[in-house]
């Protein structure tokens, strides 16, 4: 780990001291999602409501510049630089990306599934269609029990995925079949809700960090 990508670790610390005891997962879970973008695989995230916009929120920071600058690569540049305006354009704004994605963001093919087939597996179908082995499943989930996470965690566990869970403090069926679980200290929704913020973000800008700093 960078010394910049400990820092930013650090300060989540000495600023939420009540996340002490979910430092070591912080650091774990950080390292299993490191090590498979750096081997070329995604990141899925999944949740409801809330947790849904938390894991869209991840994205938002991960597919563009978070806290630090991303310029294009040397060959993006070559490339992007044959092809006249535009491309020039494209040179001084494009951000490079981590391969991060929503499970919830394509809501035709939830509704379609969730009306056709099942419901509660929606979740487990579009990481079916998109996810390979050496991925990564990102759950949140407050009470750690959801049931579409649960069952998008068990499709994880068979394909072979690595499947990190963040939730609140009581043991859950996430936390069963979960790597990782980064379960804050706390039990009412919005008070978890709270605390996975920094966490995220955290975990945001140690990934940039790692890739970029």
């Amino acid at each position: 780990m960078k010394e910049y990508t400990q820092s930013v670790l650090d300060t989540l610390i000495n600023k939420y001291p009540q996340l002490t005891g979910s430092k070591e997962s912080i650091s774990e879970s950080f390292k299993l999602i490191y090590d498979a973008l750096e081997s070329g695989h995604s990141l899925f995230t999944c949740g409801n409501g809330g947790s849904d916009a938390d894991g869209r929120h991840i994205v938002g920071e991960l597919r563009k510049s978070f806290r630090l600058p991303r310029p294009v690569t040397e060959e993006t540049r070559d490339k992007l630089s044959l092809l006249g305006e535009n491309g020039e354009y494209l040179i001084e704004h494009l951000e490079r990306a981590l391969p991060v994605f929503s499970l919830n963001e394509n809501s035709s093919l939830l509704s379609a599934y969730e009306n056709d087939a099942a419901a509660d597996a929606a979740l487990a179908q579009a990481l079916f269609g998109a996810a390979k082995q050496g991925d990564v499943l990102l759950c949140i989930s407050t009470s750690g029990n959801s049931r579409n996470c649960v069952l998008a965690a068990t499709l994880a566990r068979a394909m072979g995925l690595v499947t990190v869970s963040l939730t609140g403090e009581r043991s859950s069926k996430l936390s069963e079949l979960s790597d990782v679980t980064i379960a804050v200290p706390e039990t009412e929704t919005y008070k978890v809700q709270e605390l996975h913020l920094p966490v995220y973000h955290c975990l945001c800008a140690m990934l940039e960090g790692e890739f970029y700093y």
